[in-house]
């Protein structure tokens, strides 16, 4: 069976009960249980990891290559700083997709620019815990294309 790696960086283990105007009631359980049915449909089993520190998320990155298919990444606040995730992503073969519960550019200045947009194979953003869904689909989607067009 294929696998996704499903990474979400600092604070989104308080989803549920951090700013819930802005990132909703959801928790990162529901979150993780929405993808994981998303994937298994197409026959993908779902790894999940969270971390606050940075270090480990590039490892789980670096981990990646050669045991997952593809990664959904929400990196939080790391989007916006995080130079060191950016180079960890471009040093994979990996596709990763960047997921964000809001609209990032809709918010404060800092948050409209993306260190690791420019690595990544898309970016879903403002469509709240459903974008995890859509990140996931779209992935699976190109995914199972490129397998398609390698094969014929």
């Amino acid at each position: 069976m294929k696998r996704l790696l499903l990474l979400n960086g600092p604070n989104l283990n308080r989803l549920g009960q951090r700013e819930p105007k802005t990132y909703g009631h959801h928790t990162l359980q529901d979150v993780e249980s929405l993808v994981t049915e998303a994937a298994s449909a197409y026959h993908y089993k779902l790894e999940c990891f969270q971390s606050n520190h940075e270090g480990e998320l590039i490892d789980r990155l670096h981990e990646a290559e050669g045991t997952v298919a593809g990664v959904i990444f929400n990196p939080a606040a790391y989007t916006h700083t995080s130079i060191a995730l950016r180079d960890a992503i471009a040093s994979i073969s990996v596709p990763v997709v960047e997921i964000h519960i809001s609209n990032v550019h809709a918010r404060e200045e800092f948050r409209h620019h993306s260190m690791l947009a420019p690595v990544c194979m898309g970016q879903i953003v403002g469509f709240g815990i459903e974008g995890y869904r859509i990140a996931a689909l779209g992935l699976i989607n190109k995914l199972e294309n490129e397998g398609r067009e390698a094969d014929g």
